[in-house]
């Protein structure tokens, strides 16, 4: 297990999600698993959910039953729900195991993914229809599942987590590495959109939704599966752990002002310093 980052900045409070429940979904590996242990650091009761149930299940290491006993052995409070979310029934099903077990969800983090990086002229319409239902579709509902529960407390927080493949190619000339990702770009983008129009109509609310997006890449299990960490110089290579520092920030904050946004995570990380620096005051 990772040791615990430190607090992004000093004097953070060091449980900001006491007595709250977070559904973190991809919580097998990589940055989700990084994002409920954290959470559950904080103090948060954490639902941690993905396909994968048991190690050997998966080609990749990682598991539903491997995140939940390294939160559990930290001391923290937890409990795992399989859940394939490409299919609509296991989404309600989720959400309605997560409320009866732990009660009303106040965090979600959407984080699941389903990635296929082939070009456009040969994607198969399997490929992009699961795509489009657990990157988009499954943000989309898991909201409206918990949105009302959030209103009637009045406050809540939704994170999704996004990628810089969700920006516009720059070119021409256009490089090479980027075919095969127009359509995970396509997911992310709709999300991003999704995200801040979902922030307008919540605000009111009490309700907090976010993006966050690696500013570089996130060293996790699928990146080096999927060759995308190959050639990039180690300085752009970011820890899930500091990933999960500044969502949590994200997730923890007034959310009538820390809403909207679609933010980067070493900017974002720099924000925050730089804000505890200045109001710390000199000396």
């Amino acid at each position: 297990m990772a040791a615990e980052p430190a607090a992004v900045a000093a004097g953070a409070d060091t449980a900001p999600l006491a007595g709250k429940v977070a559904l973190v979904t991809g919580a097998s590996r990589g940055i989700g698993e990084a994002l409920a242990r954290r959470f559950a650091a904080a103090g948060a009761a954490v639902a941690v959910s993905a396909r994968t149930v048991d190690e050997g299940d998966h080609p990749l290491p990682g598991s539903n039953a491997t995140t939940l006993r390294e939160i559990v052995d930290a001391g923290g409070t937890a409990i795992a729900v399989a859940a394939d979310l490409s299919r609509q029934d296991h989404r309600r099903a989720l959400v309605h195991e997560v409320e009866r077990r732990l009660g009303p969800i106040d965090v979600l983090v959407n984080n699941a993914a389903v990635t296929y990086f082939e070009p456009v002229a040969s994607f198969s319409e399997k490929h992009y229809d699961t795509m489009f239902r657990v990157q988009v579709r499954a943000p989309f509902e898991l909201a409206q599942l918990v949105l009302p529960g959030m209103q009637d407390r009045g406050r809540g927080w939704i994170l999704n987590i996004s990628s810089a493949a969700g920006r516009h190619p720059e070119g021409p000339p256009y490089r090479r590495a980027l075919r095969g990702g127009t359509v995970y770009g396509m997911c992310k983008a709709a999300l991003e959109r999704f995200t801040t129009g979902l922030a307008a109509e919540v605000h009111a609310d009490g309700i907090a939704v976010n993006v966050l997006a690696p500013t570089g890449l996130v060293a996790t299990p699928g990146i080096e599966h999927h060759g995308l960490d190959r050639g990039v110089p180690r300085e752009l290579i970011e820890s899930p752990d500091d990933f999960a520092e500044v969502a949590l920030w994200l997730c923890s904050g007034d959310p009538a002002e820390r809403t909207g946004r679609i933010a980067y995570s070493r900017q974002l990380r720099a924000e925050i310093e730089g804000a505890g620096a200045e109001a710390a005051g000199p000396g």
